[in-house]
Parts: C-alpha cells; structure tokens; sequence
C-alpha cells in the first residue's frame, strides 16, 4: 500500500510540473488560444496541488506515510 502512495504523489508532482511547463509555453506564444490554454494549465495545476495536499494528509493520517525529525528539538522520551 504504501508503494501505491508513493506512485501516486510522483504522478501527482509530474502532473503539476507538466501543467506548469505547458502554462509557460502557452505563456510565451502569447495568443487569445494561448490565454484559454494558459488558464486551463493553471486550473490542471491548482487542482493537483489541492488533491497532491489531500493525500498527503489522508495518507498522514491513516498511518500510512510518517514524518522524520531532523536530529534537532527535544529529545524524546523512552
């Protein structure tokens, strides 16, 4: 399960990074097509971050991804 979570937050990273190279390439050929596709790329791109935020805490949350510290903070309890 959790190699599934993991494949599906690289999707969700490549989805977002496709969207914005697409956004910069409509971006550049500046024409009234362009700005249609330039607001489709940016709403493909709000729309994965949102979900890419939510299975981040769903999978937080169901146990199924953990944080890490950093080897700085308190000391824990044994």
């Amino acid at each position: 399960m959790g190699s599934v979570i993991w494949l599906l937050i690289l999707l969700c990273l490549a989805g977002i990074l496709v969207s914005l190279g697409s956004g910069l390439f409509q971006l550049s050929r500046g024409t009234e097509e362009g700005s249609r596709r330039l607001l489709r790329a940016l709403t493909v791109r709000i729309t994965l971050s949102i979900a890419l935020f939510a299975l981040l805490i769903i999978a937080w949350r169901l146990g199924l991804i953990a944080p890490h510290d950093f080897g700085g903070g308190a000391p824990q309890p044994p």
